[in-house]
């Protein structure tokens, strides 16, 4: 697995909320500004299914991102199988600061894994920068 971090200063909750909400999702679920996220469903539960349409701006490419969650601690633990079966963990570990944010994921093979490192490594600091400013 590939492992990737953040820290947020930010109250663990709202960390949570943000990254579990639907208008959280479309504020921050992107790797730079000239790309987006709409249609965005999440039921956040063991079972429970997400997914979105994630595209550039310029209409250069598009994908959905999509899963089912396999296990959902609030404010600690979400885990979940993406559509293509590769496993996702994130845990959310409270600091003196805030909260730290850590993510694992299988990677694809497709790309490098230094380029899918740090592909989802700028979507932390997306939420990072979305929930500080919020």
């Amino acid at each position: 697995m590939i492992e990737i971090s953040v820290n947020v200063e930010a109250p663990i909750d709202k960390a949570w909320e943000k990254w579990t909400s639907v208008e959280g999702i479309q504020n921050w679920s992107f790797a730079s500004d000239d790309w987006a996220a709409e249609g965005v469903e999440n039921d956040v539960r063991e079972g429970g299914s997400f997914k979105s349409r994630n595209f550039a701006k310029d209409g250069s490419f598009e994908f959905m991102f999509s899963g089912t969650y396999t296990e959902v601690v609030p404010n600690q633990r979400l885990a979940y199988t993406l559509d293509d079966g590769r496993k996702v963990e994130v845990d959310f570990i409270e600091t003196d600061s805030g909260v730290t944010i850590r993510q694992r994921f299988d990677p694809e093979s497709e790309n490098s894994e230094e380029m899918q490192q740090q592909g989802w490594q700028a979507y932390l600091e997306n939420f990072k920068k979305y929930v500080e400013s919020a």
